[in-house]
């Protein structure tokens, strides 16, 4: 039995959600997403409530259950909410830059790095802070890790892109030998 699973999701005011045969349609202020659901799971709306149970009896169906009834209440989040994930740089002459919606860094390598801005993520640039906003939140998530795996923090000096608030384990390096 799922824990998750078994508990409804409140519909929010604003949100309308619709069941085609095996494909959930969550549409809000902020946009409209569509997931489609495995045969094992089944899902129902009543009294406002969304309701995920198991309909096969298979042995992926109980962890199934559980996903899928936190990917619908995470798209109910997105399209009333959104989501957001921010990215830090750090080194001298590192920076980030608009250039219409995609995103330019200089990031220490001899030519800079456009990232293309995917279809419903926004990026927002403030000095050496990287926001990253949308309403798919596992796209949200996965632009995010993208960005930083471009320049991730090395452990010596600390530079790179991480995620604001990430503590990086710094190393020590190598001392000067004493003259005796």
């Amino acid at each position: 039995m799922s824990r998750i699973g078994k508990k409804p999701i409140e519909i929010p005011d604003k949100v309308e959600i619709k069941i085609e045969s095996q494909k959930v349609i969550v549409k809000g202020p902020k946009g409209e997403l569509f997931r489609v659901i495995p045969n094992e799971i089944k899902v129902d709306v009543k009294d406002g409530k969304v309701f995920v149970a198991t309909q096969l009896a298979t042995k992926k169906a109980p962890a199934l259950w559980g996903l899928i009834r936190a990917l619908i209440a995470n798209m109910l989040i997105g399209v009333t909410d959104g989501f957001q994930k921010e990215l830090e740089i750090q080194g001298i002459g590192y920076q980030a830059s608009l250039e219409g919606s995609d995103l330019v860094l200089k990031v220490g390598f001899s030519h800079s790095v456009k990232v293309d801005c995917p279809e419903g993520i926004e990026f927002l640039v403030n000095k050496n802070i990287i926001s990253i906003k949308g309403i798919d939140k596992g796209l949200v998530g996965q632009v995010a890790a993208n960005i930083r795996k471009i320049r991730p923090p090395e452990p010596y000096k600390g530079k790179g892109i991480r995620y604001v608030g990430e503590i990086v384990r710094r190393k020590v390096g190598k001392k000067a030998a004493t003259a005796e």
